[in-house]
């Protein structure tokens, strides 16, 4: 695997780090958040340039003297996200300040394999290297995937919905692949990163951030950083009990939050609606087809069906009960809540809300803002690449 370029001291981690969260920024303005004399400030940069990921570019507006230099991430900096979910795959590329430069994705069923996905997810990629959008050596991959991860090895570890996975090298294979440092990690976790990045979150060190998509889980971040749990497994909370005699889960217990609500069990819930006559409009969406999805249960609850409205509620008591726990437990500053079923909107949320609010105590939630995500989709790609920059922005 190619050796990528490092910083050598936390001076230098960090003048790259607040590079990339806040864009091209005079030597002036550098030293004053590192603490270093202009002489040492300019020894590390002129370090930096050396290494290939930094820039001079011009000068800044005179402070009340001599004009400081304007120093910038190289503009040549790339990194790389899979995000990997459960039915879907998402590949980004964006520069060093991880500004997405270009993004694709389409349906994909992670139960294809690891094989499968993962030569899939590099065909993508291809498609935007022949957009010219990596102009040379990839700096870094973050991978996420819908399932328990061992993030010090670097592969998913016995993932209930993901058959073929367990203990396949992921990062191994697409480091060999891409000749770059990679990090697997769960994909709600880089969701949080995403968030943490460029999301509601960037001004909160302690937040929730709950992803309602094909499963439901839940990325924990502690000042500022993800925290994992010792085995890689925290956040899970799709499989959280929340009614002994409830239906099966996929995990292979009963009355798991994830087998009352999420895309599958909304899914399933809504088919029994359609075929049952409770719903006329979902019936007239089912028609020939197999089963519903979470987007025609949004389609009908927007033209006023009221078994779609009830799913969603019902769906979103659970998801509210749950937290509420959660809540109390942790006491966090925000809770972010995103994945595709989170698109059935403003009425899944109000009943969220209601219910955290309702059960938890008012001391942990006489601030706290339970909100939408706002990355449209690309939470997962922004957090892969933050991840990785993370990592390739630390001393070796």
């Amino acid at each position: 695997m190619r050796m990528t370029a490092r910083p050598q001291n936390p001076h230098q981690a960090t003048l790259l780090r607040l590079l990339r969260d806040e864009g091209s920024t005079s030597r002036a303005e550098l030293g004053d958040v590192v603490h270093l004399s202009r002489s040492k400030l300019a020894v590390e940069l002129e370090k930096l340039v050396a290494l290939g990921l930094v820039e001079t570019a011009g000068l800044a507006a005179s402070r009340g003297g001599r004009r400081s230099g304007i120093v910038r991430l190289a503009p040549s900096l790339r990194f790389v996200a899979f995000d990997i979910g459960a039915t879907s795959v998402d590949v980004a590329v964006t520069n060093g300040e991880l500004e997405v430069l270009g993004h694709v994705g389409e349906e994909c069923d992670v139960r294809q394999g690891a094989t499968a996905v993962l030569e899939r997810a590099l065909e993508l990629l291809g498609k935007l290297r022949q957009e010219g959008l990596i102009p040379g050596p990839v700096h870094g991959t973050g991978i996420g995937v819908p399932g328990p991860v061992s993030f010090r090895e670097g592969m998913p570890v016995v993932p209930p919905i993901m058959p073929g996975w367990d203990r396949f090298p992921v990062r191994e294979a697409i480091g060999q692949e891409l000749g770059c440092p990679v990090l697997v990690d769960n994909d709600v976790n880089i969701m949080a990163l995403g968030e943490l990045h460029a999301g509601p979150a960037r001004s909160v060190a302690d937040f929730l951030l709950v992803k309602i998509g094909t499963g439901i889980g839940c990325g924990v971040v502690v000042d500022g950083a993800i925290y994992r749990g010792v085995s890689g497994s925290a956040g899970d909370i799709g499989h959280i009990r929340v009614d002994d005699e409830g239906p099966l889960c996929v995990c292979g217990n009963t009355g798991c939050l994830e087998a009352y609500f999420g895309g599958a069990a909304l899914a399933r819930d809504a088919t029994e609606a359609a075929r049952s006559g409770a719903s006329p409009a979902l019936a007239g969406l089912l028609g020939d087809r197999p089963s519903l999805t979470a987007q025609d249960v949004s389609i009908a609850a927007a033209g006023g069906d009221a078994a779609s409205v009830r799913l969603i509620r019902e769906g979103g008591r659970h998801v509210g009960q749950v937290l509420a726990g959660l809540v109390s437990f942790f006491n966090p500053g925000l809770v972010v809540i995103a994945g595709g079923v989170a698109g059935l909107g403003h009425t899944l949320l109000a009943e969220i809300r209601s219910v955290v609010y309702r059960r938890s105590l008012p001391l942990a939630t006489g601030n706290l803002p339970i909100v939408l995500s706002e990355l449209a989709g690309t939470a997962g790609v922004i957090g892969g690449a933050r991840l990785i920059s993370d990592h390739t922005f630390t001393p070796a």
